[in-house]
């Protein structure tokens, strides 16, 4: 009896007060911070981290993408090692691995070192943001629950304002590395703060099996369809062998990973959950709308600094408004009680609105242009997650709930991840096509081409060079009429998602306060 209560005792400690639990709050936010701000501050700093390295923008892509996909595939083991090693040993050790990973990535000497050294940072970062969650909830009082999930919330959105501005102020006046190198004392802090403070609170741990071959298989099937999406432009797609070979692997591989873990006792991933009509339809929604948002905060700044002239730390300023507007209205949108599908569709309607105006912009859009649709961005991001997340989880029993949320997280990462790898496919070969039809106008023969020729050539440039002056207006125009096509394109998609949202079931009032004081 005595050890029943002493294993109570350390399930449920009693909550944190005072200075140890402002502290250790800001501890573990620093953990979610760091994690979330590696997935953005890398996308303004893209042009010159693949300058530095003697590498196109388009393969410097692989920097963001397989930080996204190695995060993706290692959100499924977080449950099984909190159970197998503790909550608090799992985050502070991730943490610690993510700081050391994160100054291999400063120091990288080549874009190959760079993508290893993101992969390993993407794959141990895995357990910070479910684990710093948890931990957030369980050192408050129950009546202050409402108060740790806005501190997370916060952290979550702040990260996303910050990392644009900090990666193009690092870019344009710092060595790139340091927007790697930021994360060695914040990581240092966050680490030790945790475990100093929560060592005396970890979980219960037990020996419980890991379904390896579920996970092998799911790393095997998703870095081939990566592979396929990051080279498949380069490499001529289909007419090349190895692209052929690992779509094929891609496409075997998932279906032998559905097989298994459809039938293994076990599962790494619980595939039963999509029986279920809410989780199946909130997980498209979450998939479809992050991967929305994820593609355009990556094209909208190498457009703005390849071919609009801008530099890193203003694109990053046309960027931080849609976060700053979602940290504004976080706070509001997590304590209006209404049904969920209401604000996931004003989520979509403003996503969609943001994307039809961005397909207006002209070609000498102003500051304020560029960044009007950002901040209706920001309307959408604020209204997002949460009622997208209630949705697909409602009905789902508690003791599948670290499953489910383990499973809606790793899609969302790797739909995030595939996205960023499609639209740079689409814009480059969607200017291909402008660029040939603009071309075709611009010959000797051509009264229009004559005319800009002349007017290069009496500013002093011979015939050559006035050529070379056209041709690079035909291809800034070329990519903005790319850039147009395809954030016309994304707001019909962020219109159609609304359809989903409204085919599932309303969650009980009970599941729809997300959080409350």
């Amino acid at each position: 009896m005595s050890g029943s209560s002493a294993s109570a005792t350390r399930v449920q400690p009693p909550p944190l007060a005072g200075l140890a639990l402002a502290v250790t709050s800001v501890a573990l936010a620093l953990g979610t911070f760091m994690q979330v701000l590696d997935g953005s501050i890398a996308n303004v700093s893209l042009p010159t981290i693949a300058g530095d390295l003697g590498v196109s923008t388009d393969n410097g892509t692989w920097v963001i993408t397989s930080f996204a996909v190695a995060n993706g595939v290692t959100v499924p083991l977080t449950g099984w090692l909190m159970g197998r090693f503790g909550v608090v040993r799992t985050f502070t050790v991730s943490v610690t691995l993510f700081t050391i990973a994160s100054l291999l990535c400063g120091i990288a000497w080549s874009l190959p070192s760079l993508i290893f050294f993101r992969l390993l940072q993407g794959a141990v970062s895995g357990p910070m943001i479910p684990g710093s969650q948890a931990l957030l909830i369980a050192i408050f009082p129950a009546h202050k629950r409402g108060t740790a999930l806005s501190i997370w919330s916060m952290t979550t959105l702040t990260a996303p304002v910050l990392g644009p501005l900090l990666g193009g102020y690092i870019s344009d006046n710092y060595y790139w590395g340091w927007i790697f190198l930021i994360n060695v004392p914040v990581g240092l802090i966050a680490g030790t703060l945790s475990w100093r403070f929560l060592a005396s609170r970890e979980t219960p741990t037990r020996k419980i099996p890991v379904d390896k071959v579920g996970l092998l298989l799911l790393t095997f099937w998703v870095f081939s369809l990566q592979t396929v999406l990051d080279l498949g432009k380069d490499r001529d797609w289909f007419n090349n062998p190895m692209i052929v070979a690992l779509t094929v692997c891609a496409v075997v591989g998932f279906i032998a990973w559905m097989i298994w873990e459809l039938t293994d006792a076990r599962p790494a991933v619980d595939l039963s959950l999509f029986k279920d009509r809410n989780f199946a339809l909130g997980t498209l929604a979450l998939c479809l709308g992050y991967a929305l948002l994820f593609a355009n905060n990556l094209l909208l700044p190498l457009w703005l600094q390849e071919y609009m002239g801008y530099t890193a730390t203003w694109a990053g300023l046309v960027a931080a408004p849609s976060g700053a507007v979602a940290v504004v209205l976080v706070l509001v949108v997590a304590r209006i009680k209404v049904d969920p599908r209401w604000l996931a569709t004003v989520a979509f309607l403003s996503f969609a609105a943001s994307f039809f105006m961005r397909s207006y912009y002209p070609p000498d859009a102003s500051y304020w242009s560029l960044t009007l649709p950002l901040l209706v961005q920001g309307i959408a991001m604020a209204t997002f997650f949460v009622p997208l997340l209630t949705i697909l989880l409602q009905g789902v029993p508690p003791e599948r709930l670290p499953s489910a949320s383990g499973i809606s997280n790793f899609a969302r990462i790797t739909a995030g991840s595939f996205a960023a790898s499609l639209i740079t496919t689409f814009w480059d070969r969607r200017e291909a096509l402008h660029q040939a039809r603009l071309v075709e106008a611009g010959n000797d023969y051509s009264p229009a081409y004559r005319q800009v020729t002349g007017q290069y050539e009496a500013m002093g440039m011979n015939a050559l060079q006035a050529a070379e002056a056209v041709m690079r207006q035909i291809v800034n125009q070329a990519y903005l009429l790319s850039s147009l096509e395809l954030f016309w394109l994304c707001g019909w998609m962020a219109l159609a998602m609304i359809v989903v949202v409204w085919f599932t079931r309303r969650p009980a009032p009970s599941d729809i306060v997300v959080a409350a004081d």
